[in-house]
């Protein structure tokens, strides 16, 4: 006896165990996902003989947890030939059941966690609920505290108020002797962030957070590396808008060309941040500020060309989606990145950097070059002090040179 599931997947017969009734709605799910007839088939059939195993094993729906795909797949592995893609199939059926509230989520239980790793739990929680600040600025400041406790503590009990300064300078001056400078920078910000925290909860009464060694940093070290206008151009007339992905990132290169968004503000654009009656686009920045930009008639263009025609069918709310299965919107601001690196070799554009930041700053180098001030200058790229803006003011060399006094008696 034949059985069709949504009038995609034909089975030989009828279907059996606790996934049964869920199995209709997890095809329409991948389907919509952008995944191709033949990766729903594989994906259902997989979700059918999951469902028969646990029928066999006597497992009821709610009782499924992360285990019984991996003990799935090991009891299948020696009936048949496994498949590349199986975990990742049963991942997304187990995330689907998940997301539909048909089986528990599962949380790692605390006492499982080494006390190092629990306290930087609490201090991550408390960075994002207290503080709120930017998951970005919270995955970088993570790192460096797992390793201070894990420094001072070890595996044993985390008892905060027995940090003294001597530990604080001692793990700092270690790190640092392997770190570049911004990266140096950047722990001795967290380490005084954390340090905060632990005399905000009581657990010290001395300010260790002043304790903390300064990184040398000298005002303005570097020029900003800055594409120029021309390579930009170059860039643009490379890109193949013939094709759906040629056009989403046609519409991302103007974005980080024209208007200096940083890779993470357009990652996470969303639809409705987009008003074409007003001509404006609504920017979350750093520290969750919202911006107003003018939508320029060639960038409006641009969107408008890939939503029209290119953008895949899906109710995700982002702007820019992955052009491949599962369709969503990038995880992290490394998908732009990956767009600009690709982007540049493909059109042999030998740039000063491979990174996004380049265009932002080629932005703001083209802007005073036109005349614009620093403050035009900030407002345009979102810099909330003036000191940031200052860096742009050695690129202009040529104006420099202007006002360089002759030397006294003439040259020699």
């Amino acid at each position: 006896m034949r059985f069709a599931i949504n009038d995609q997947v034909v089975l030989s017969r009828v279907p059996e165990g606790p996934l049964v009734p869920h199995i209709s709605a997890f095809a329409v799910f991948i389907s919509a996902q952008g995944y191709a007839l033949y990766s729903i088939h594989r994906q259902v059939y997989l979700a059918v003989c999951f469902s028969q195993w646990l029928k066999q094993k006597g497992v009821e729906l709610h009782c499924i947890s992360s285990d019984h795909p991996r003990q799935y797949l090991r009891y299948r592995a020696r009936q048949v030939k496994p498949s590349r893609g199986d975990h990742a199939a049963l991942q997304h059926l187990v995330e689907f059941l998940r997301d539909e509230g048909v089986i528990p989520a599962e949380e790692v239980s605390v006492s499982r966690l080494a006390p190092a790793e629990c306290c930087a739990r609490v201090y991550e929680q408390y960075l994002y609920e207290a503080r709120g600040l930017a998951k970005a600025t919270v995955l970088n400041y993570m790192p460096f505290i797992r390793s201070f406790l894990e420094d001072r503590f070890g595996n044993g009990t985390v008892t905060l108020s027995d940090l003294c300064a001597h530990d604080v300078v001692g793990f700092v001056q270690r790190q640092a002797s392997h770190l570049n400078r911004k990266r140096a920078k950047l722990m001795t910000t967290a380490m005084r962030s954390f340090l905060r925290y632990v005399r905000y909860c009581g657990e010290v009464v001395l300010d260790l957070a002043a304790a903390v060694p300064i990184v040398a940093n000298w005002s303005m070290p570097s020029i900003p590396r800055a594409i120029c206008a021309d390579k930009v151009q170059q860039l643009l007339a490379s890109i193949d808008r013939n094709t759906a992905i040629g056009r989403r990132d046609y519409a991302i290169l103007l974005l980080l060309a024209r208007l200096g968004l940083r890779s993470s503000e357009v990652v996470f654009l969303k639809l409705d941040d987009i008003d074409w009656k007003a001509g404006t686009l609504s920017v979350r920045g750093k520290g969750g500020l919202c911006n107003k930009f003018p939508l320029f008639v060639e960038v409006g263009k641009a969107i408008a060309a890939y939503l029209q025609n290119g953008r895949p069918l899906t109710s995700n709310r982002r702007v820019f989606l992955r052009a491949k299965a599962p369709v969503r919107g990038f995880r992290g601001a490394s998908g732009v990145g990956s767009i600009v690196r690709h982007s540049l070799k493909r059109a042999q554009i030998n740039a000063p950097t491979y990174g996004t930041h380049q265009f932002r700053h080629g932005l703001a180098t083209e802007m005073l070059r036109q005349g614009a001030s620093l403050s035009e200058i900030g407002d345009v790229l979102g810099h909330r002090h003036p000191q940031t803006t200052k860096i742009y003011i050695q690129v202009d060399l040529d104006a420099l040179y202007t006002l360089a006094l002759p030397w006294p008696g003439g040259v020699r």
